[in-house]
This record gives structure tokens, C-alpha cells and sequence, in this order.
């Protein structure tokens, strides 16, 4: 043994020094972050910080090019970093899943499906393409051709397929048979077509003041405890203070505005071509580099002002310059089809002139002096010497931060990825004002514990038991009319107001009756010109007498039957393979390091 001494001791020595690199290569360290460092674990399989990393940004840079290589905010990053790591456990618990069933692909499988099935992108290519149609035999010339291999098509194609196809034969086992009856589609089409007009009266539960609902623990313990699920996985919360600099507009800075959207009216109208003006100065990059275009929409989509000029429009008519809470827009509609039209538009952004932009940099820089600070105190005596006013406000975790209706880039993202508490951020330079946010408090996200979730719970108690007590003096009116008093007489009696809706279906979201309530079941359920039992609205209670009513046209509906069932099989089968993924992502074992390792890196590089 003492003669073997010294070789014992070198191997010891080896091994620790094999261990100790793994151990900081790993990540597992408190602080170092590697790239081997996992950022989660799924059922005992890491995802790494490198993997995650570039996946991330392969993402972000291919948004960015779609949006004209316009920068993305850190809420925009941070969405896309949450569907990469969802995405990344999803592929984990499929893989698991493949082998678990024993589903494998072989080389001739991938063969066939590359020359049979070619993937969307490849299918739409202009390459492939005769008289506007996918050719099977330019494609299938192009795979056995060298410039295939040269490429790396083929490979892109192995690899895409060795993914797919076991998605595809676990789908299969997951949705197997579908069968919708013709009943079930008359429903459905009866549920999207049938339209009610109510005039209903609203019953505040605003009126009752919190003072008046009486709740104990014991009832709070008792909800907390029978909704368990609901109150899994909830956001978390940050308390931010958060100052600003606007760039604020003048009268003339408005003006210029529309001189400038007025000029390139008269371009358009001159013969120029819409997408090349439109490539040249709309200030909506993302659709400024597909000319102007927003694609075919419907109605709701687009704000008020934008809205009602584009339906005004014929198809290649321009609009005058149109003003939205966006700036100046100079419209043309290329194709209106039902509610649904076909949309190109140009912005002008109403701007600052060169001097107040200026002035307002000026300030911006002396703020700038609180950023990245983690003294609180620095951050307050700062804000005061420029006199600027500070608010403080609540952020939901993957929310937008908002303050005074107005969107803060980034602010979300930024105090829920890897902030300390009392840090401020970098200056945020937006198009419409300088800002600063400070981290003054933080609740992590997941499942609350009774003590936190309790002011929440007492809220959603509350309210519901507003609504109950709400339920006897609805009932009240309608018992009036029921009497001989019409809607708008008893209504006016009890100091109430009959408002009208517009027309909509079961499917609709109406304002104060909400989507899929009992008000709307109401509405569907009582009979033309009678007045239905009060019942409970979104937030609220509602009488309400159905005004008119319009039934589905059945013939309509059996010209579309055919296409409605194949969107309903494809539908039910994308809910059975989703409904399948969320149940093996609730039965995973999940643990997410991604703050934490967040953290560990932003403190490396401060």
C-alpha cells in the first residue's frame, strides 16, 4: 500500500480535478452561468442555457426579419423565449412519450414522406411551381438532383421529417376516430349564426359597498381549498415605480404630419405604386415591408377611426388621410368580400419637430444618470430635482406594463427577468416617451400559498356575493313587468337605465352580458318581446327583453355542411392532441431555473 501511495493520491487528484471542471461547466455552481447550465429539467432531462440560448435567438432574429428588421421590444423577447422554452419541454415530453410507446421512424419512412408530403415551405415556393400549382415532378427532379445535397436541403429535410413523423403517428394513436353528426354541425352553425337584439338593464354590483359582504376565514379557507387548480401556476406580481418623458406633440408637429400623408396621397393618386410607397415611408415596418398590406381582415380588428374609413372604401379607391391614436393612415382596400375586406395602409407618425425632440433628450440624459442604479433613494432624489412625476403600479408577470393607459416597452419583461429589488432599469426609449422603472417589490409566480392568495380570493368573494345579493332586486323588475309596466317604465321607477345592444350570436362577446353567460343563454332562450328572469352578465346582474331575434338559414348551411365538418374533425383532433400534451405536461415533474440563472447572469455582468 505505501508503495502504491503515490499513484493513489494522483488518481484522487485527477478525479477531483475532472469533477471540479463538470461541476463548473455544469452551471451548478450558485452564480457562474455556462453553457452547460440548465435552465430546466423535465421529468429528469435538463434543457441547457446554450440550447436555449440560440434556439431563442434564431427566433427572435427570424421576427425581426419579418418585421423589416425592425428591434424588438423586451416584452416581444421575452414572449418569444417563453414559447422557445415551452416549445423545448413539449419536444422533451414527446420524445419520452415516443419511447415509452415504442414509436420510432425508419430511413425509408423519412424517404417516402420527403418525396410524398413536402413541407409547407417547400410546397409554396415559387421554384416549384407551374401555372400557380405545386409540380411533384420539379420537386422530386430537385431532391435527386446534386444541387439538393449542395444545398443541405436534404439534410434540412431528414431532420425536419425525423421530428415530425413520430409526432404524426402519436397524434394518430392520441385523436384516432372522429365522427361529427350533422346535428352537432347544425349546432355549431347555430351557435355562430342565430342572432338576438335585447334591451337590458344593468345592476352595478359597484352600488353595494365591500362593507356590506361579511366573510370569515373559514369561507376563505373553504374556496382556497376547493380551487386548487385554479390557483395553480398564477403570474407573478411586481410593485414598479415608474417616471416618464413624453414627446409631446404640438398643433404644428400634427400638421406636418398630415401635410406629409396629404403628399404621398397625391403620389399614390399621380400612378405611383402603393407597395413601393408604402416599402418607402409607412412607419408600420411590419407592413410596410409586404407593402402596406394587413392581410384579409373582419370587422373589430383595426381601431375605430381605421375601421370605419377601410369599410367605407370600394376596392383600389385611397382614403384621405385618415387620423387614428397610430398617426396619419392612407388607406386602400383591395378586396371587400361579406365583413371581410383585404387592407394596405401607409403610416405617417405624428413626431416631434428637430427643437422639442431636443429639449426632451436633454432631460432624458440627466435621467439616464438613475439608471441601473440599486439605490431607491438616488432613483427619488433624482426624479424630484427634474420634477418629474412618479407613479407606482402593479406588473402581472407576460402582461404589458401600462401607467396612465400608456404601454411601457420592456418594463414587464424587465422586472421579471433576473431584477433585484430596489434596481432601476436601463433608460426604455420609446417612439412616444423616455422611461424608467424601478423594482420596489416582487412575488414570484406559481402556486400561491392561502396567505398570499387571500386578499385575491376575499376579491372574487366579494364580488360574487354582490351579485347574489343583486339577484332579489333584478328579480324585483322583472316581477314589475311581468305586472303590466314595460321594461322602460319599471326600469325608470327604480332610478335604472334600459340600454339596447347591438345584434349578436352565442358566440359573441357583448359588452356588460360577456361571452357564453347566462344573459346571453337568456337571450337565446326567452321568446321575442319577453322579458327573461334576471340573470348574471360578465360582471354583473341583467333584466333584459329580447327585441329581435333571427334564426339560422338551414339551406345556407348545407351548401357549407361539407367544409364545416372537415374544420370541425381538424378542430377536435387538435383539441384531443393539445388536451393529451397538457396532460402529460401536468403529470411532468417540471423544474424552471430560468429566473434564477437570469439573475446569475445579469450579477456576472454588473
Amino acid at each position: 500500500m505505501r508503495s502504491a501511495a503515490k499513484y493513489i493520491w494522483w488518481a484522487i487528484a485527477i478525479l477531483f480535478l475532472i469533477g471540479f471542471v463538470f461541476y463548473q461547466q455544469s452551471g451548478l455552481t450558485s452564480q457562474k452561468v455556462t453553457a452547460g447550465t440548465s435552465i430546466a429539467t423535465v421529468n429528469g432531462t435538463d434543457i441547457n442555457y446554450l440550447d436555449f440560448q440560440q434556439a431563442s435567438q434564431n427566433r427572435i432574429r427570424q421576427e425581426q426579419e419579418g418585421s423589416g428588421g425592425k428591434t424588438l421590444t423586451l416584452d416581444q423577447e421575452r414572449r418569444i423565449e417563453d414559447d422557445t422554452y415551452n416549445e423545448m419541454v413539449t419536444n422533451i415530453l414527446l420524445a419520452q412519450e415516443y419511447k415509452r410507446r415504442g414509436i420510432t421512424v425508419s430511413d425509408a419512412e423519412i424517404q417516402q414522406a420527403a418525396l410524398a408530403s413536402p413541407p409547407q415551405q417547400l410546397a409554396q415556393s415559387p421554384d416549384f411551381q407551374t401555372e400557380g400549382q405545386f409540380d411533384f415532378e420539379k420537386y422530386r427532379r430537385f431532391l435527386t438532383s446534386p444541387m439538393a445535397k449542395q444545398q443541405g436541403v436534404l439534410i434540412q429535410l431528414e431532420s425536419y421529417y425525423r421530428d415530425e413523423l413520430p409526432k404524426r403517428k402519436l397524434f394518430e394513436q392520441i385523436a384516432g376516430p372522429v365522427f361529427v353528426t350533422d346535428a352537432q354541425l347544425w349546432r355549431a352553425y347555430e351557435d355562430a349564426h342565430d342572432t338576438a337584439q335585447v334591451s337590458y338593464v344593468v345592476f352595478d354590483p359597484m352600488t353595494i359597498p365591500d362593507s356590506s359582504v361579511h366573510l370569515s376565514d373559514a369561507e376563505l379557507h373553504a374556496y382556497f381549498d376547493s380551487h386548487q387548480k385554479e390557483l395553480q401556476d398564477r403570474p407573478g406580481r411586481a410593485i414598479v415605480s415608474v417616471v416618464t418623458i413624453p414627446r409631446t406633440v404640438t398643433a404644428s408637429d400634427t400638421a406636418a404630419a398630415r401635410a406629409k400623408a396629404v403628399a404621398i396621397r397625391t403620389e399614390l393618386a399621380g400612378g405611383a405604386k402603393f407597395e413601393d410607397v408604402a416599402k418607402r415611408e409607412s412607419a408600420d415596418s411590419g407592413s410596410a415591408v409586404k407593402g402596406g398590406s394587413l392581410g384579409k381582415v373582419g370587422k373589430g380588428q383595426f381601431v375605430k377611426p381605421f375601421e370605419d374609413a377601410a369599410y367605407a372604401l370600394k376596392p383600389g379607391e385611397l382614403s384621405q388621410p385618415v387620423l387614428s391614436p397610430f398617426g396619419f393612415h392612407i388607406i386602400r382596400v383591395d378586396e371587400h368580400k361579406g365583413d371581410s375586406i383585404t387592407v394596405r395602409h401607409i403610416l405617417v407618425r405624428i413626431t416631434q419637430s428637430d427643437s422639442s425632440a431636443a429639449q426632451t433628450d436633454r432631460k432624458a440624459d440627466s435621467l439616464s444618470k438613475a439608471a441601473n442604479l440599486d439605490k431607491p433613494a438616488e432613483f427619488d432624489t433624482l426624479t424630484r430635482a427634474l420634477g418629474l412625476k412618479v407613479g407606482q403600479i402593479t406588473a402581472i408577470e407576460s402582461d404589458p406594463l401600462t401607467w396612465n393607459g400608456t404601454y411601457v416597452p420592456g418594463g414587464a419583461a424587465w422586472a421579471f427577468g433576473g431584477a433585484k429589488v430596489g434596481e432601476t432599469s436601463d433608460l426604455i426609449d420609446a417612439d412616444n416617451a423616455y422611461f424608467l422603472v424601478r423594482l420596489d417589490s416582487l412575488r414570484e409566480g406559481g402556486k400561491p400559498s392561502f396567505d398570499a392568495a387571500k386578499d385575491d380570493i376575499r376579491r372574487e368573494m366579494v364580488r360574487a356575493k354582490k351579485l347574489d345579493m343583486l339577484m332579489p332586486k333584478g328579480q324585483a323588475l322583472v316581477t314589475a313587468v311581468h305586472g303590466g309596466q314595460s321594461l322602460e317604465a319599471a326600469a325608470q321607477a327604480a332610478g335604472l337605465k334600459v340600454e339596447k345592444s347591438t345584434p349578436f350570436a352565442r358566440t359573441t362577446q357583448v359588452p356588460s352580458l360577456g361571452q357564453t353567460t347566462e344573459a346571453i343563454g337568456a337571450s337565446f332562450g326567452a321568446a321575442v318581446g319577453q322579458v327573461a328572469p334576471a340573470t348574471k352578465g360578465q360582471n354583473d346582474v341583467i333584466v333584459l327583453r329580447v327585441d329581435r331575434r333571427i334564426d339560422s338559414d338551414r339551406a345556407a348551411f348545407d351548401k357549407q355542411k361539407t367544409e364545416q365538418r372537415q374544420q370541425m374533425l381538424q378542430r377536435v383532433r387538435q383539441q384531443r392532441v393539445q388536451q393529451y400534451v397538457a396532460s402529460l405536461r401536468d403529470a411532468a415533474k417540471i423544474e424552471d431555473n430560468r429566473r434564477l440563472v437570469k439573475q446569475n447572469a445579469r450579477q456576472a455582468t454588473s
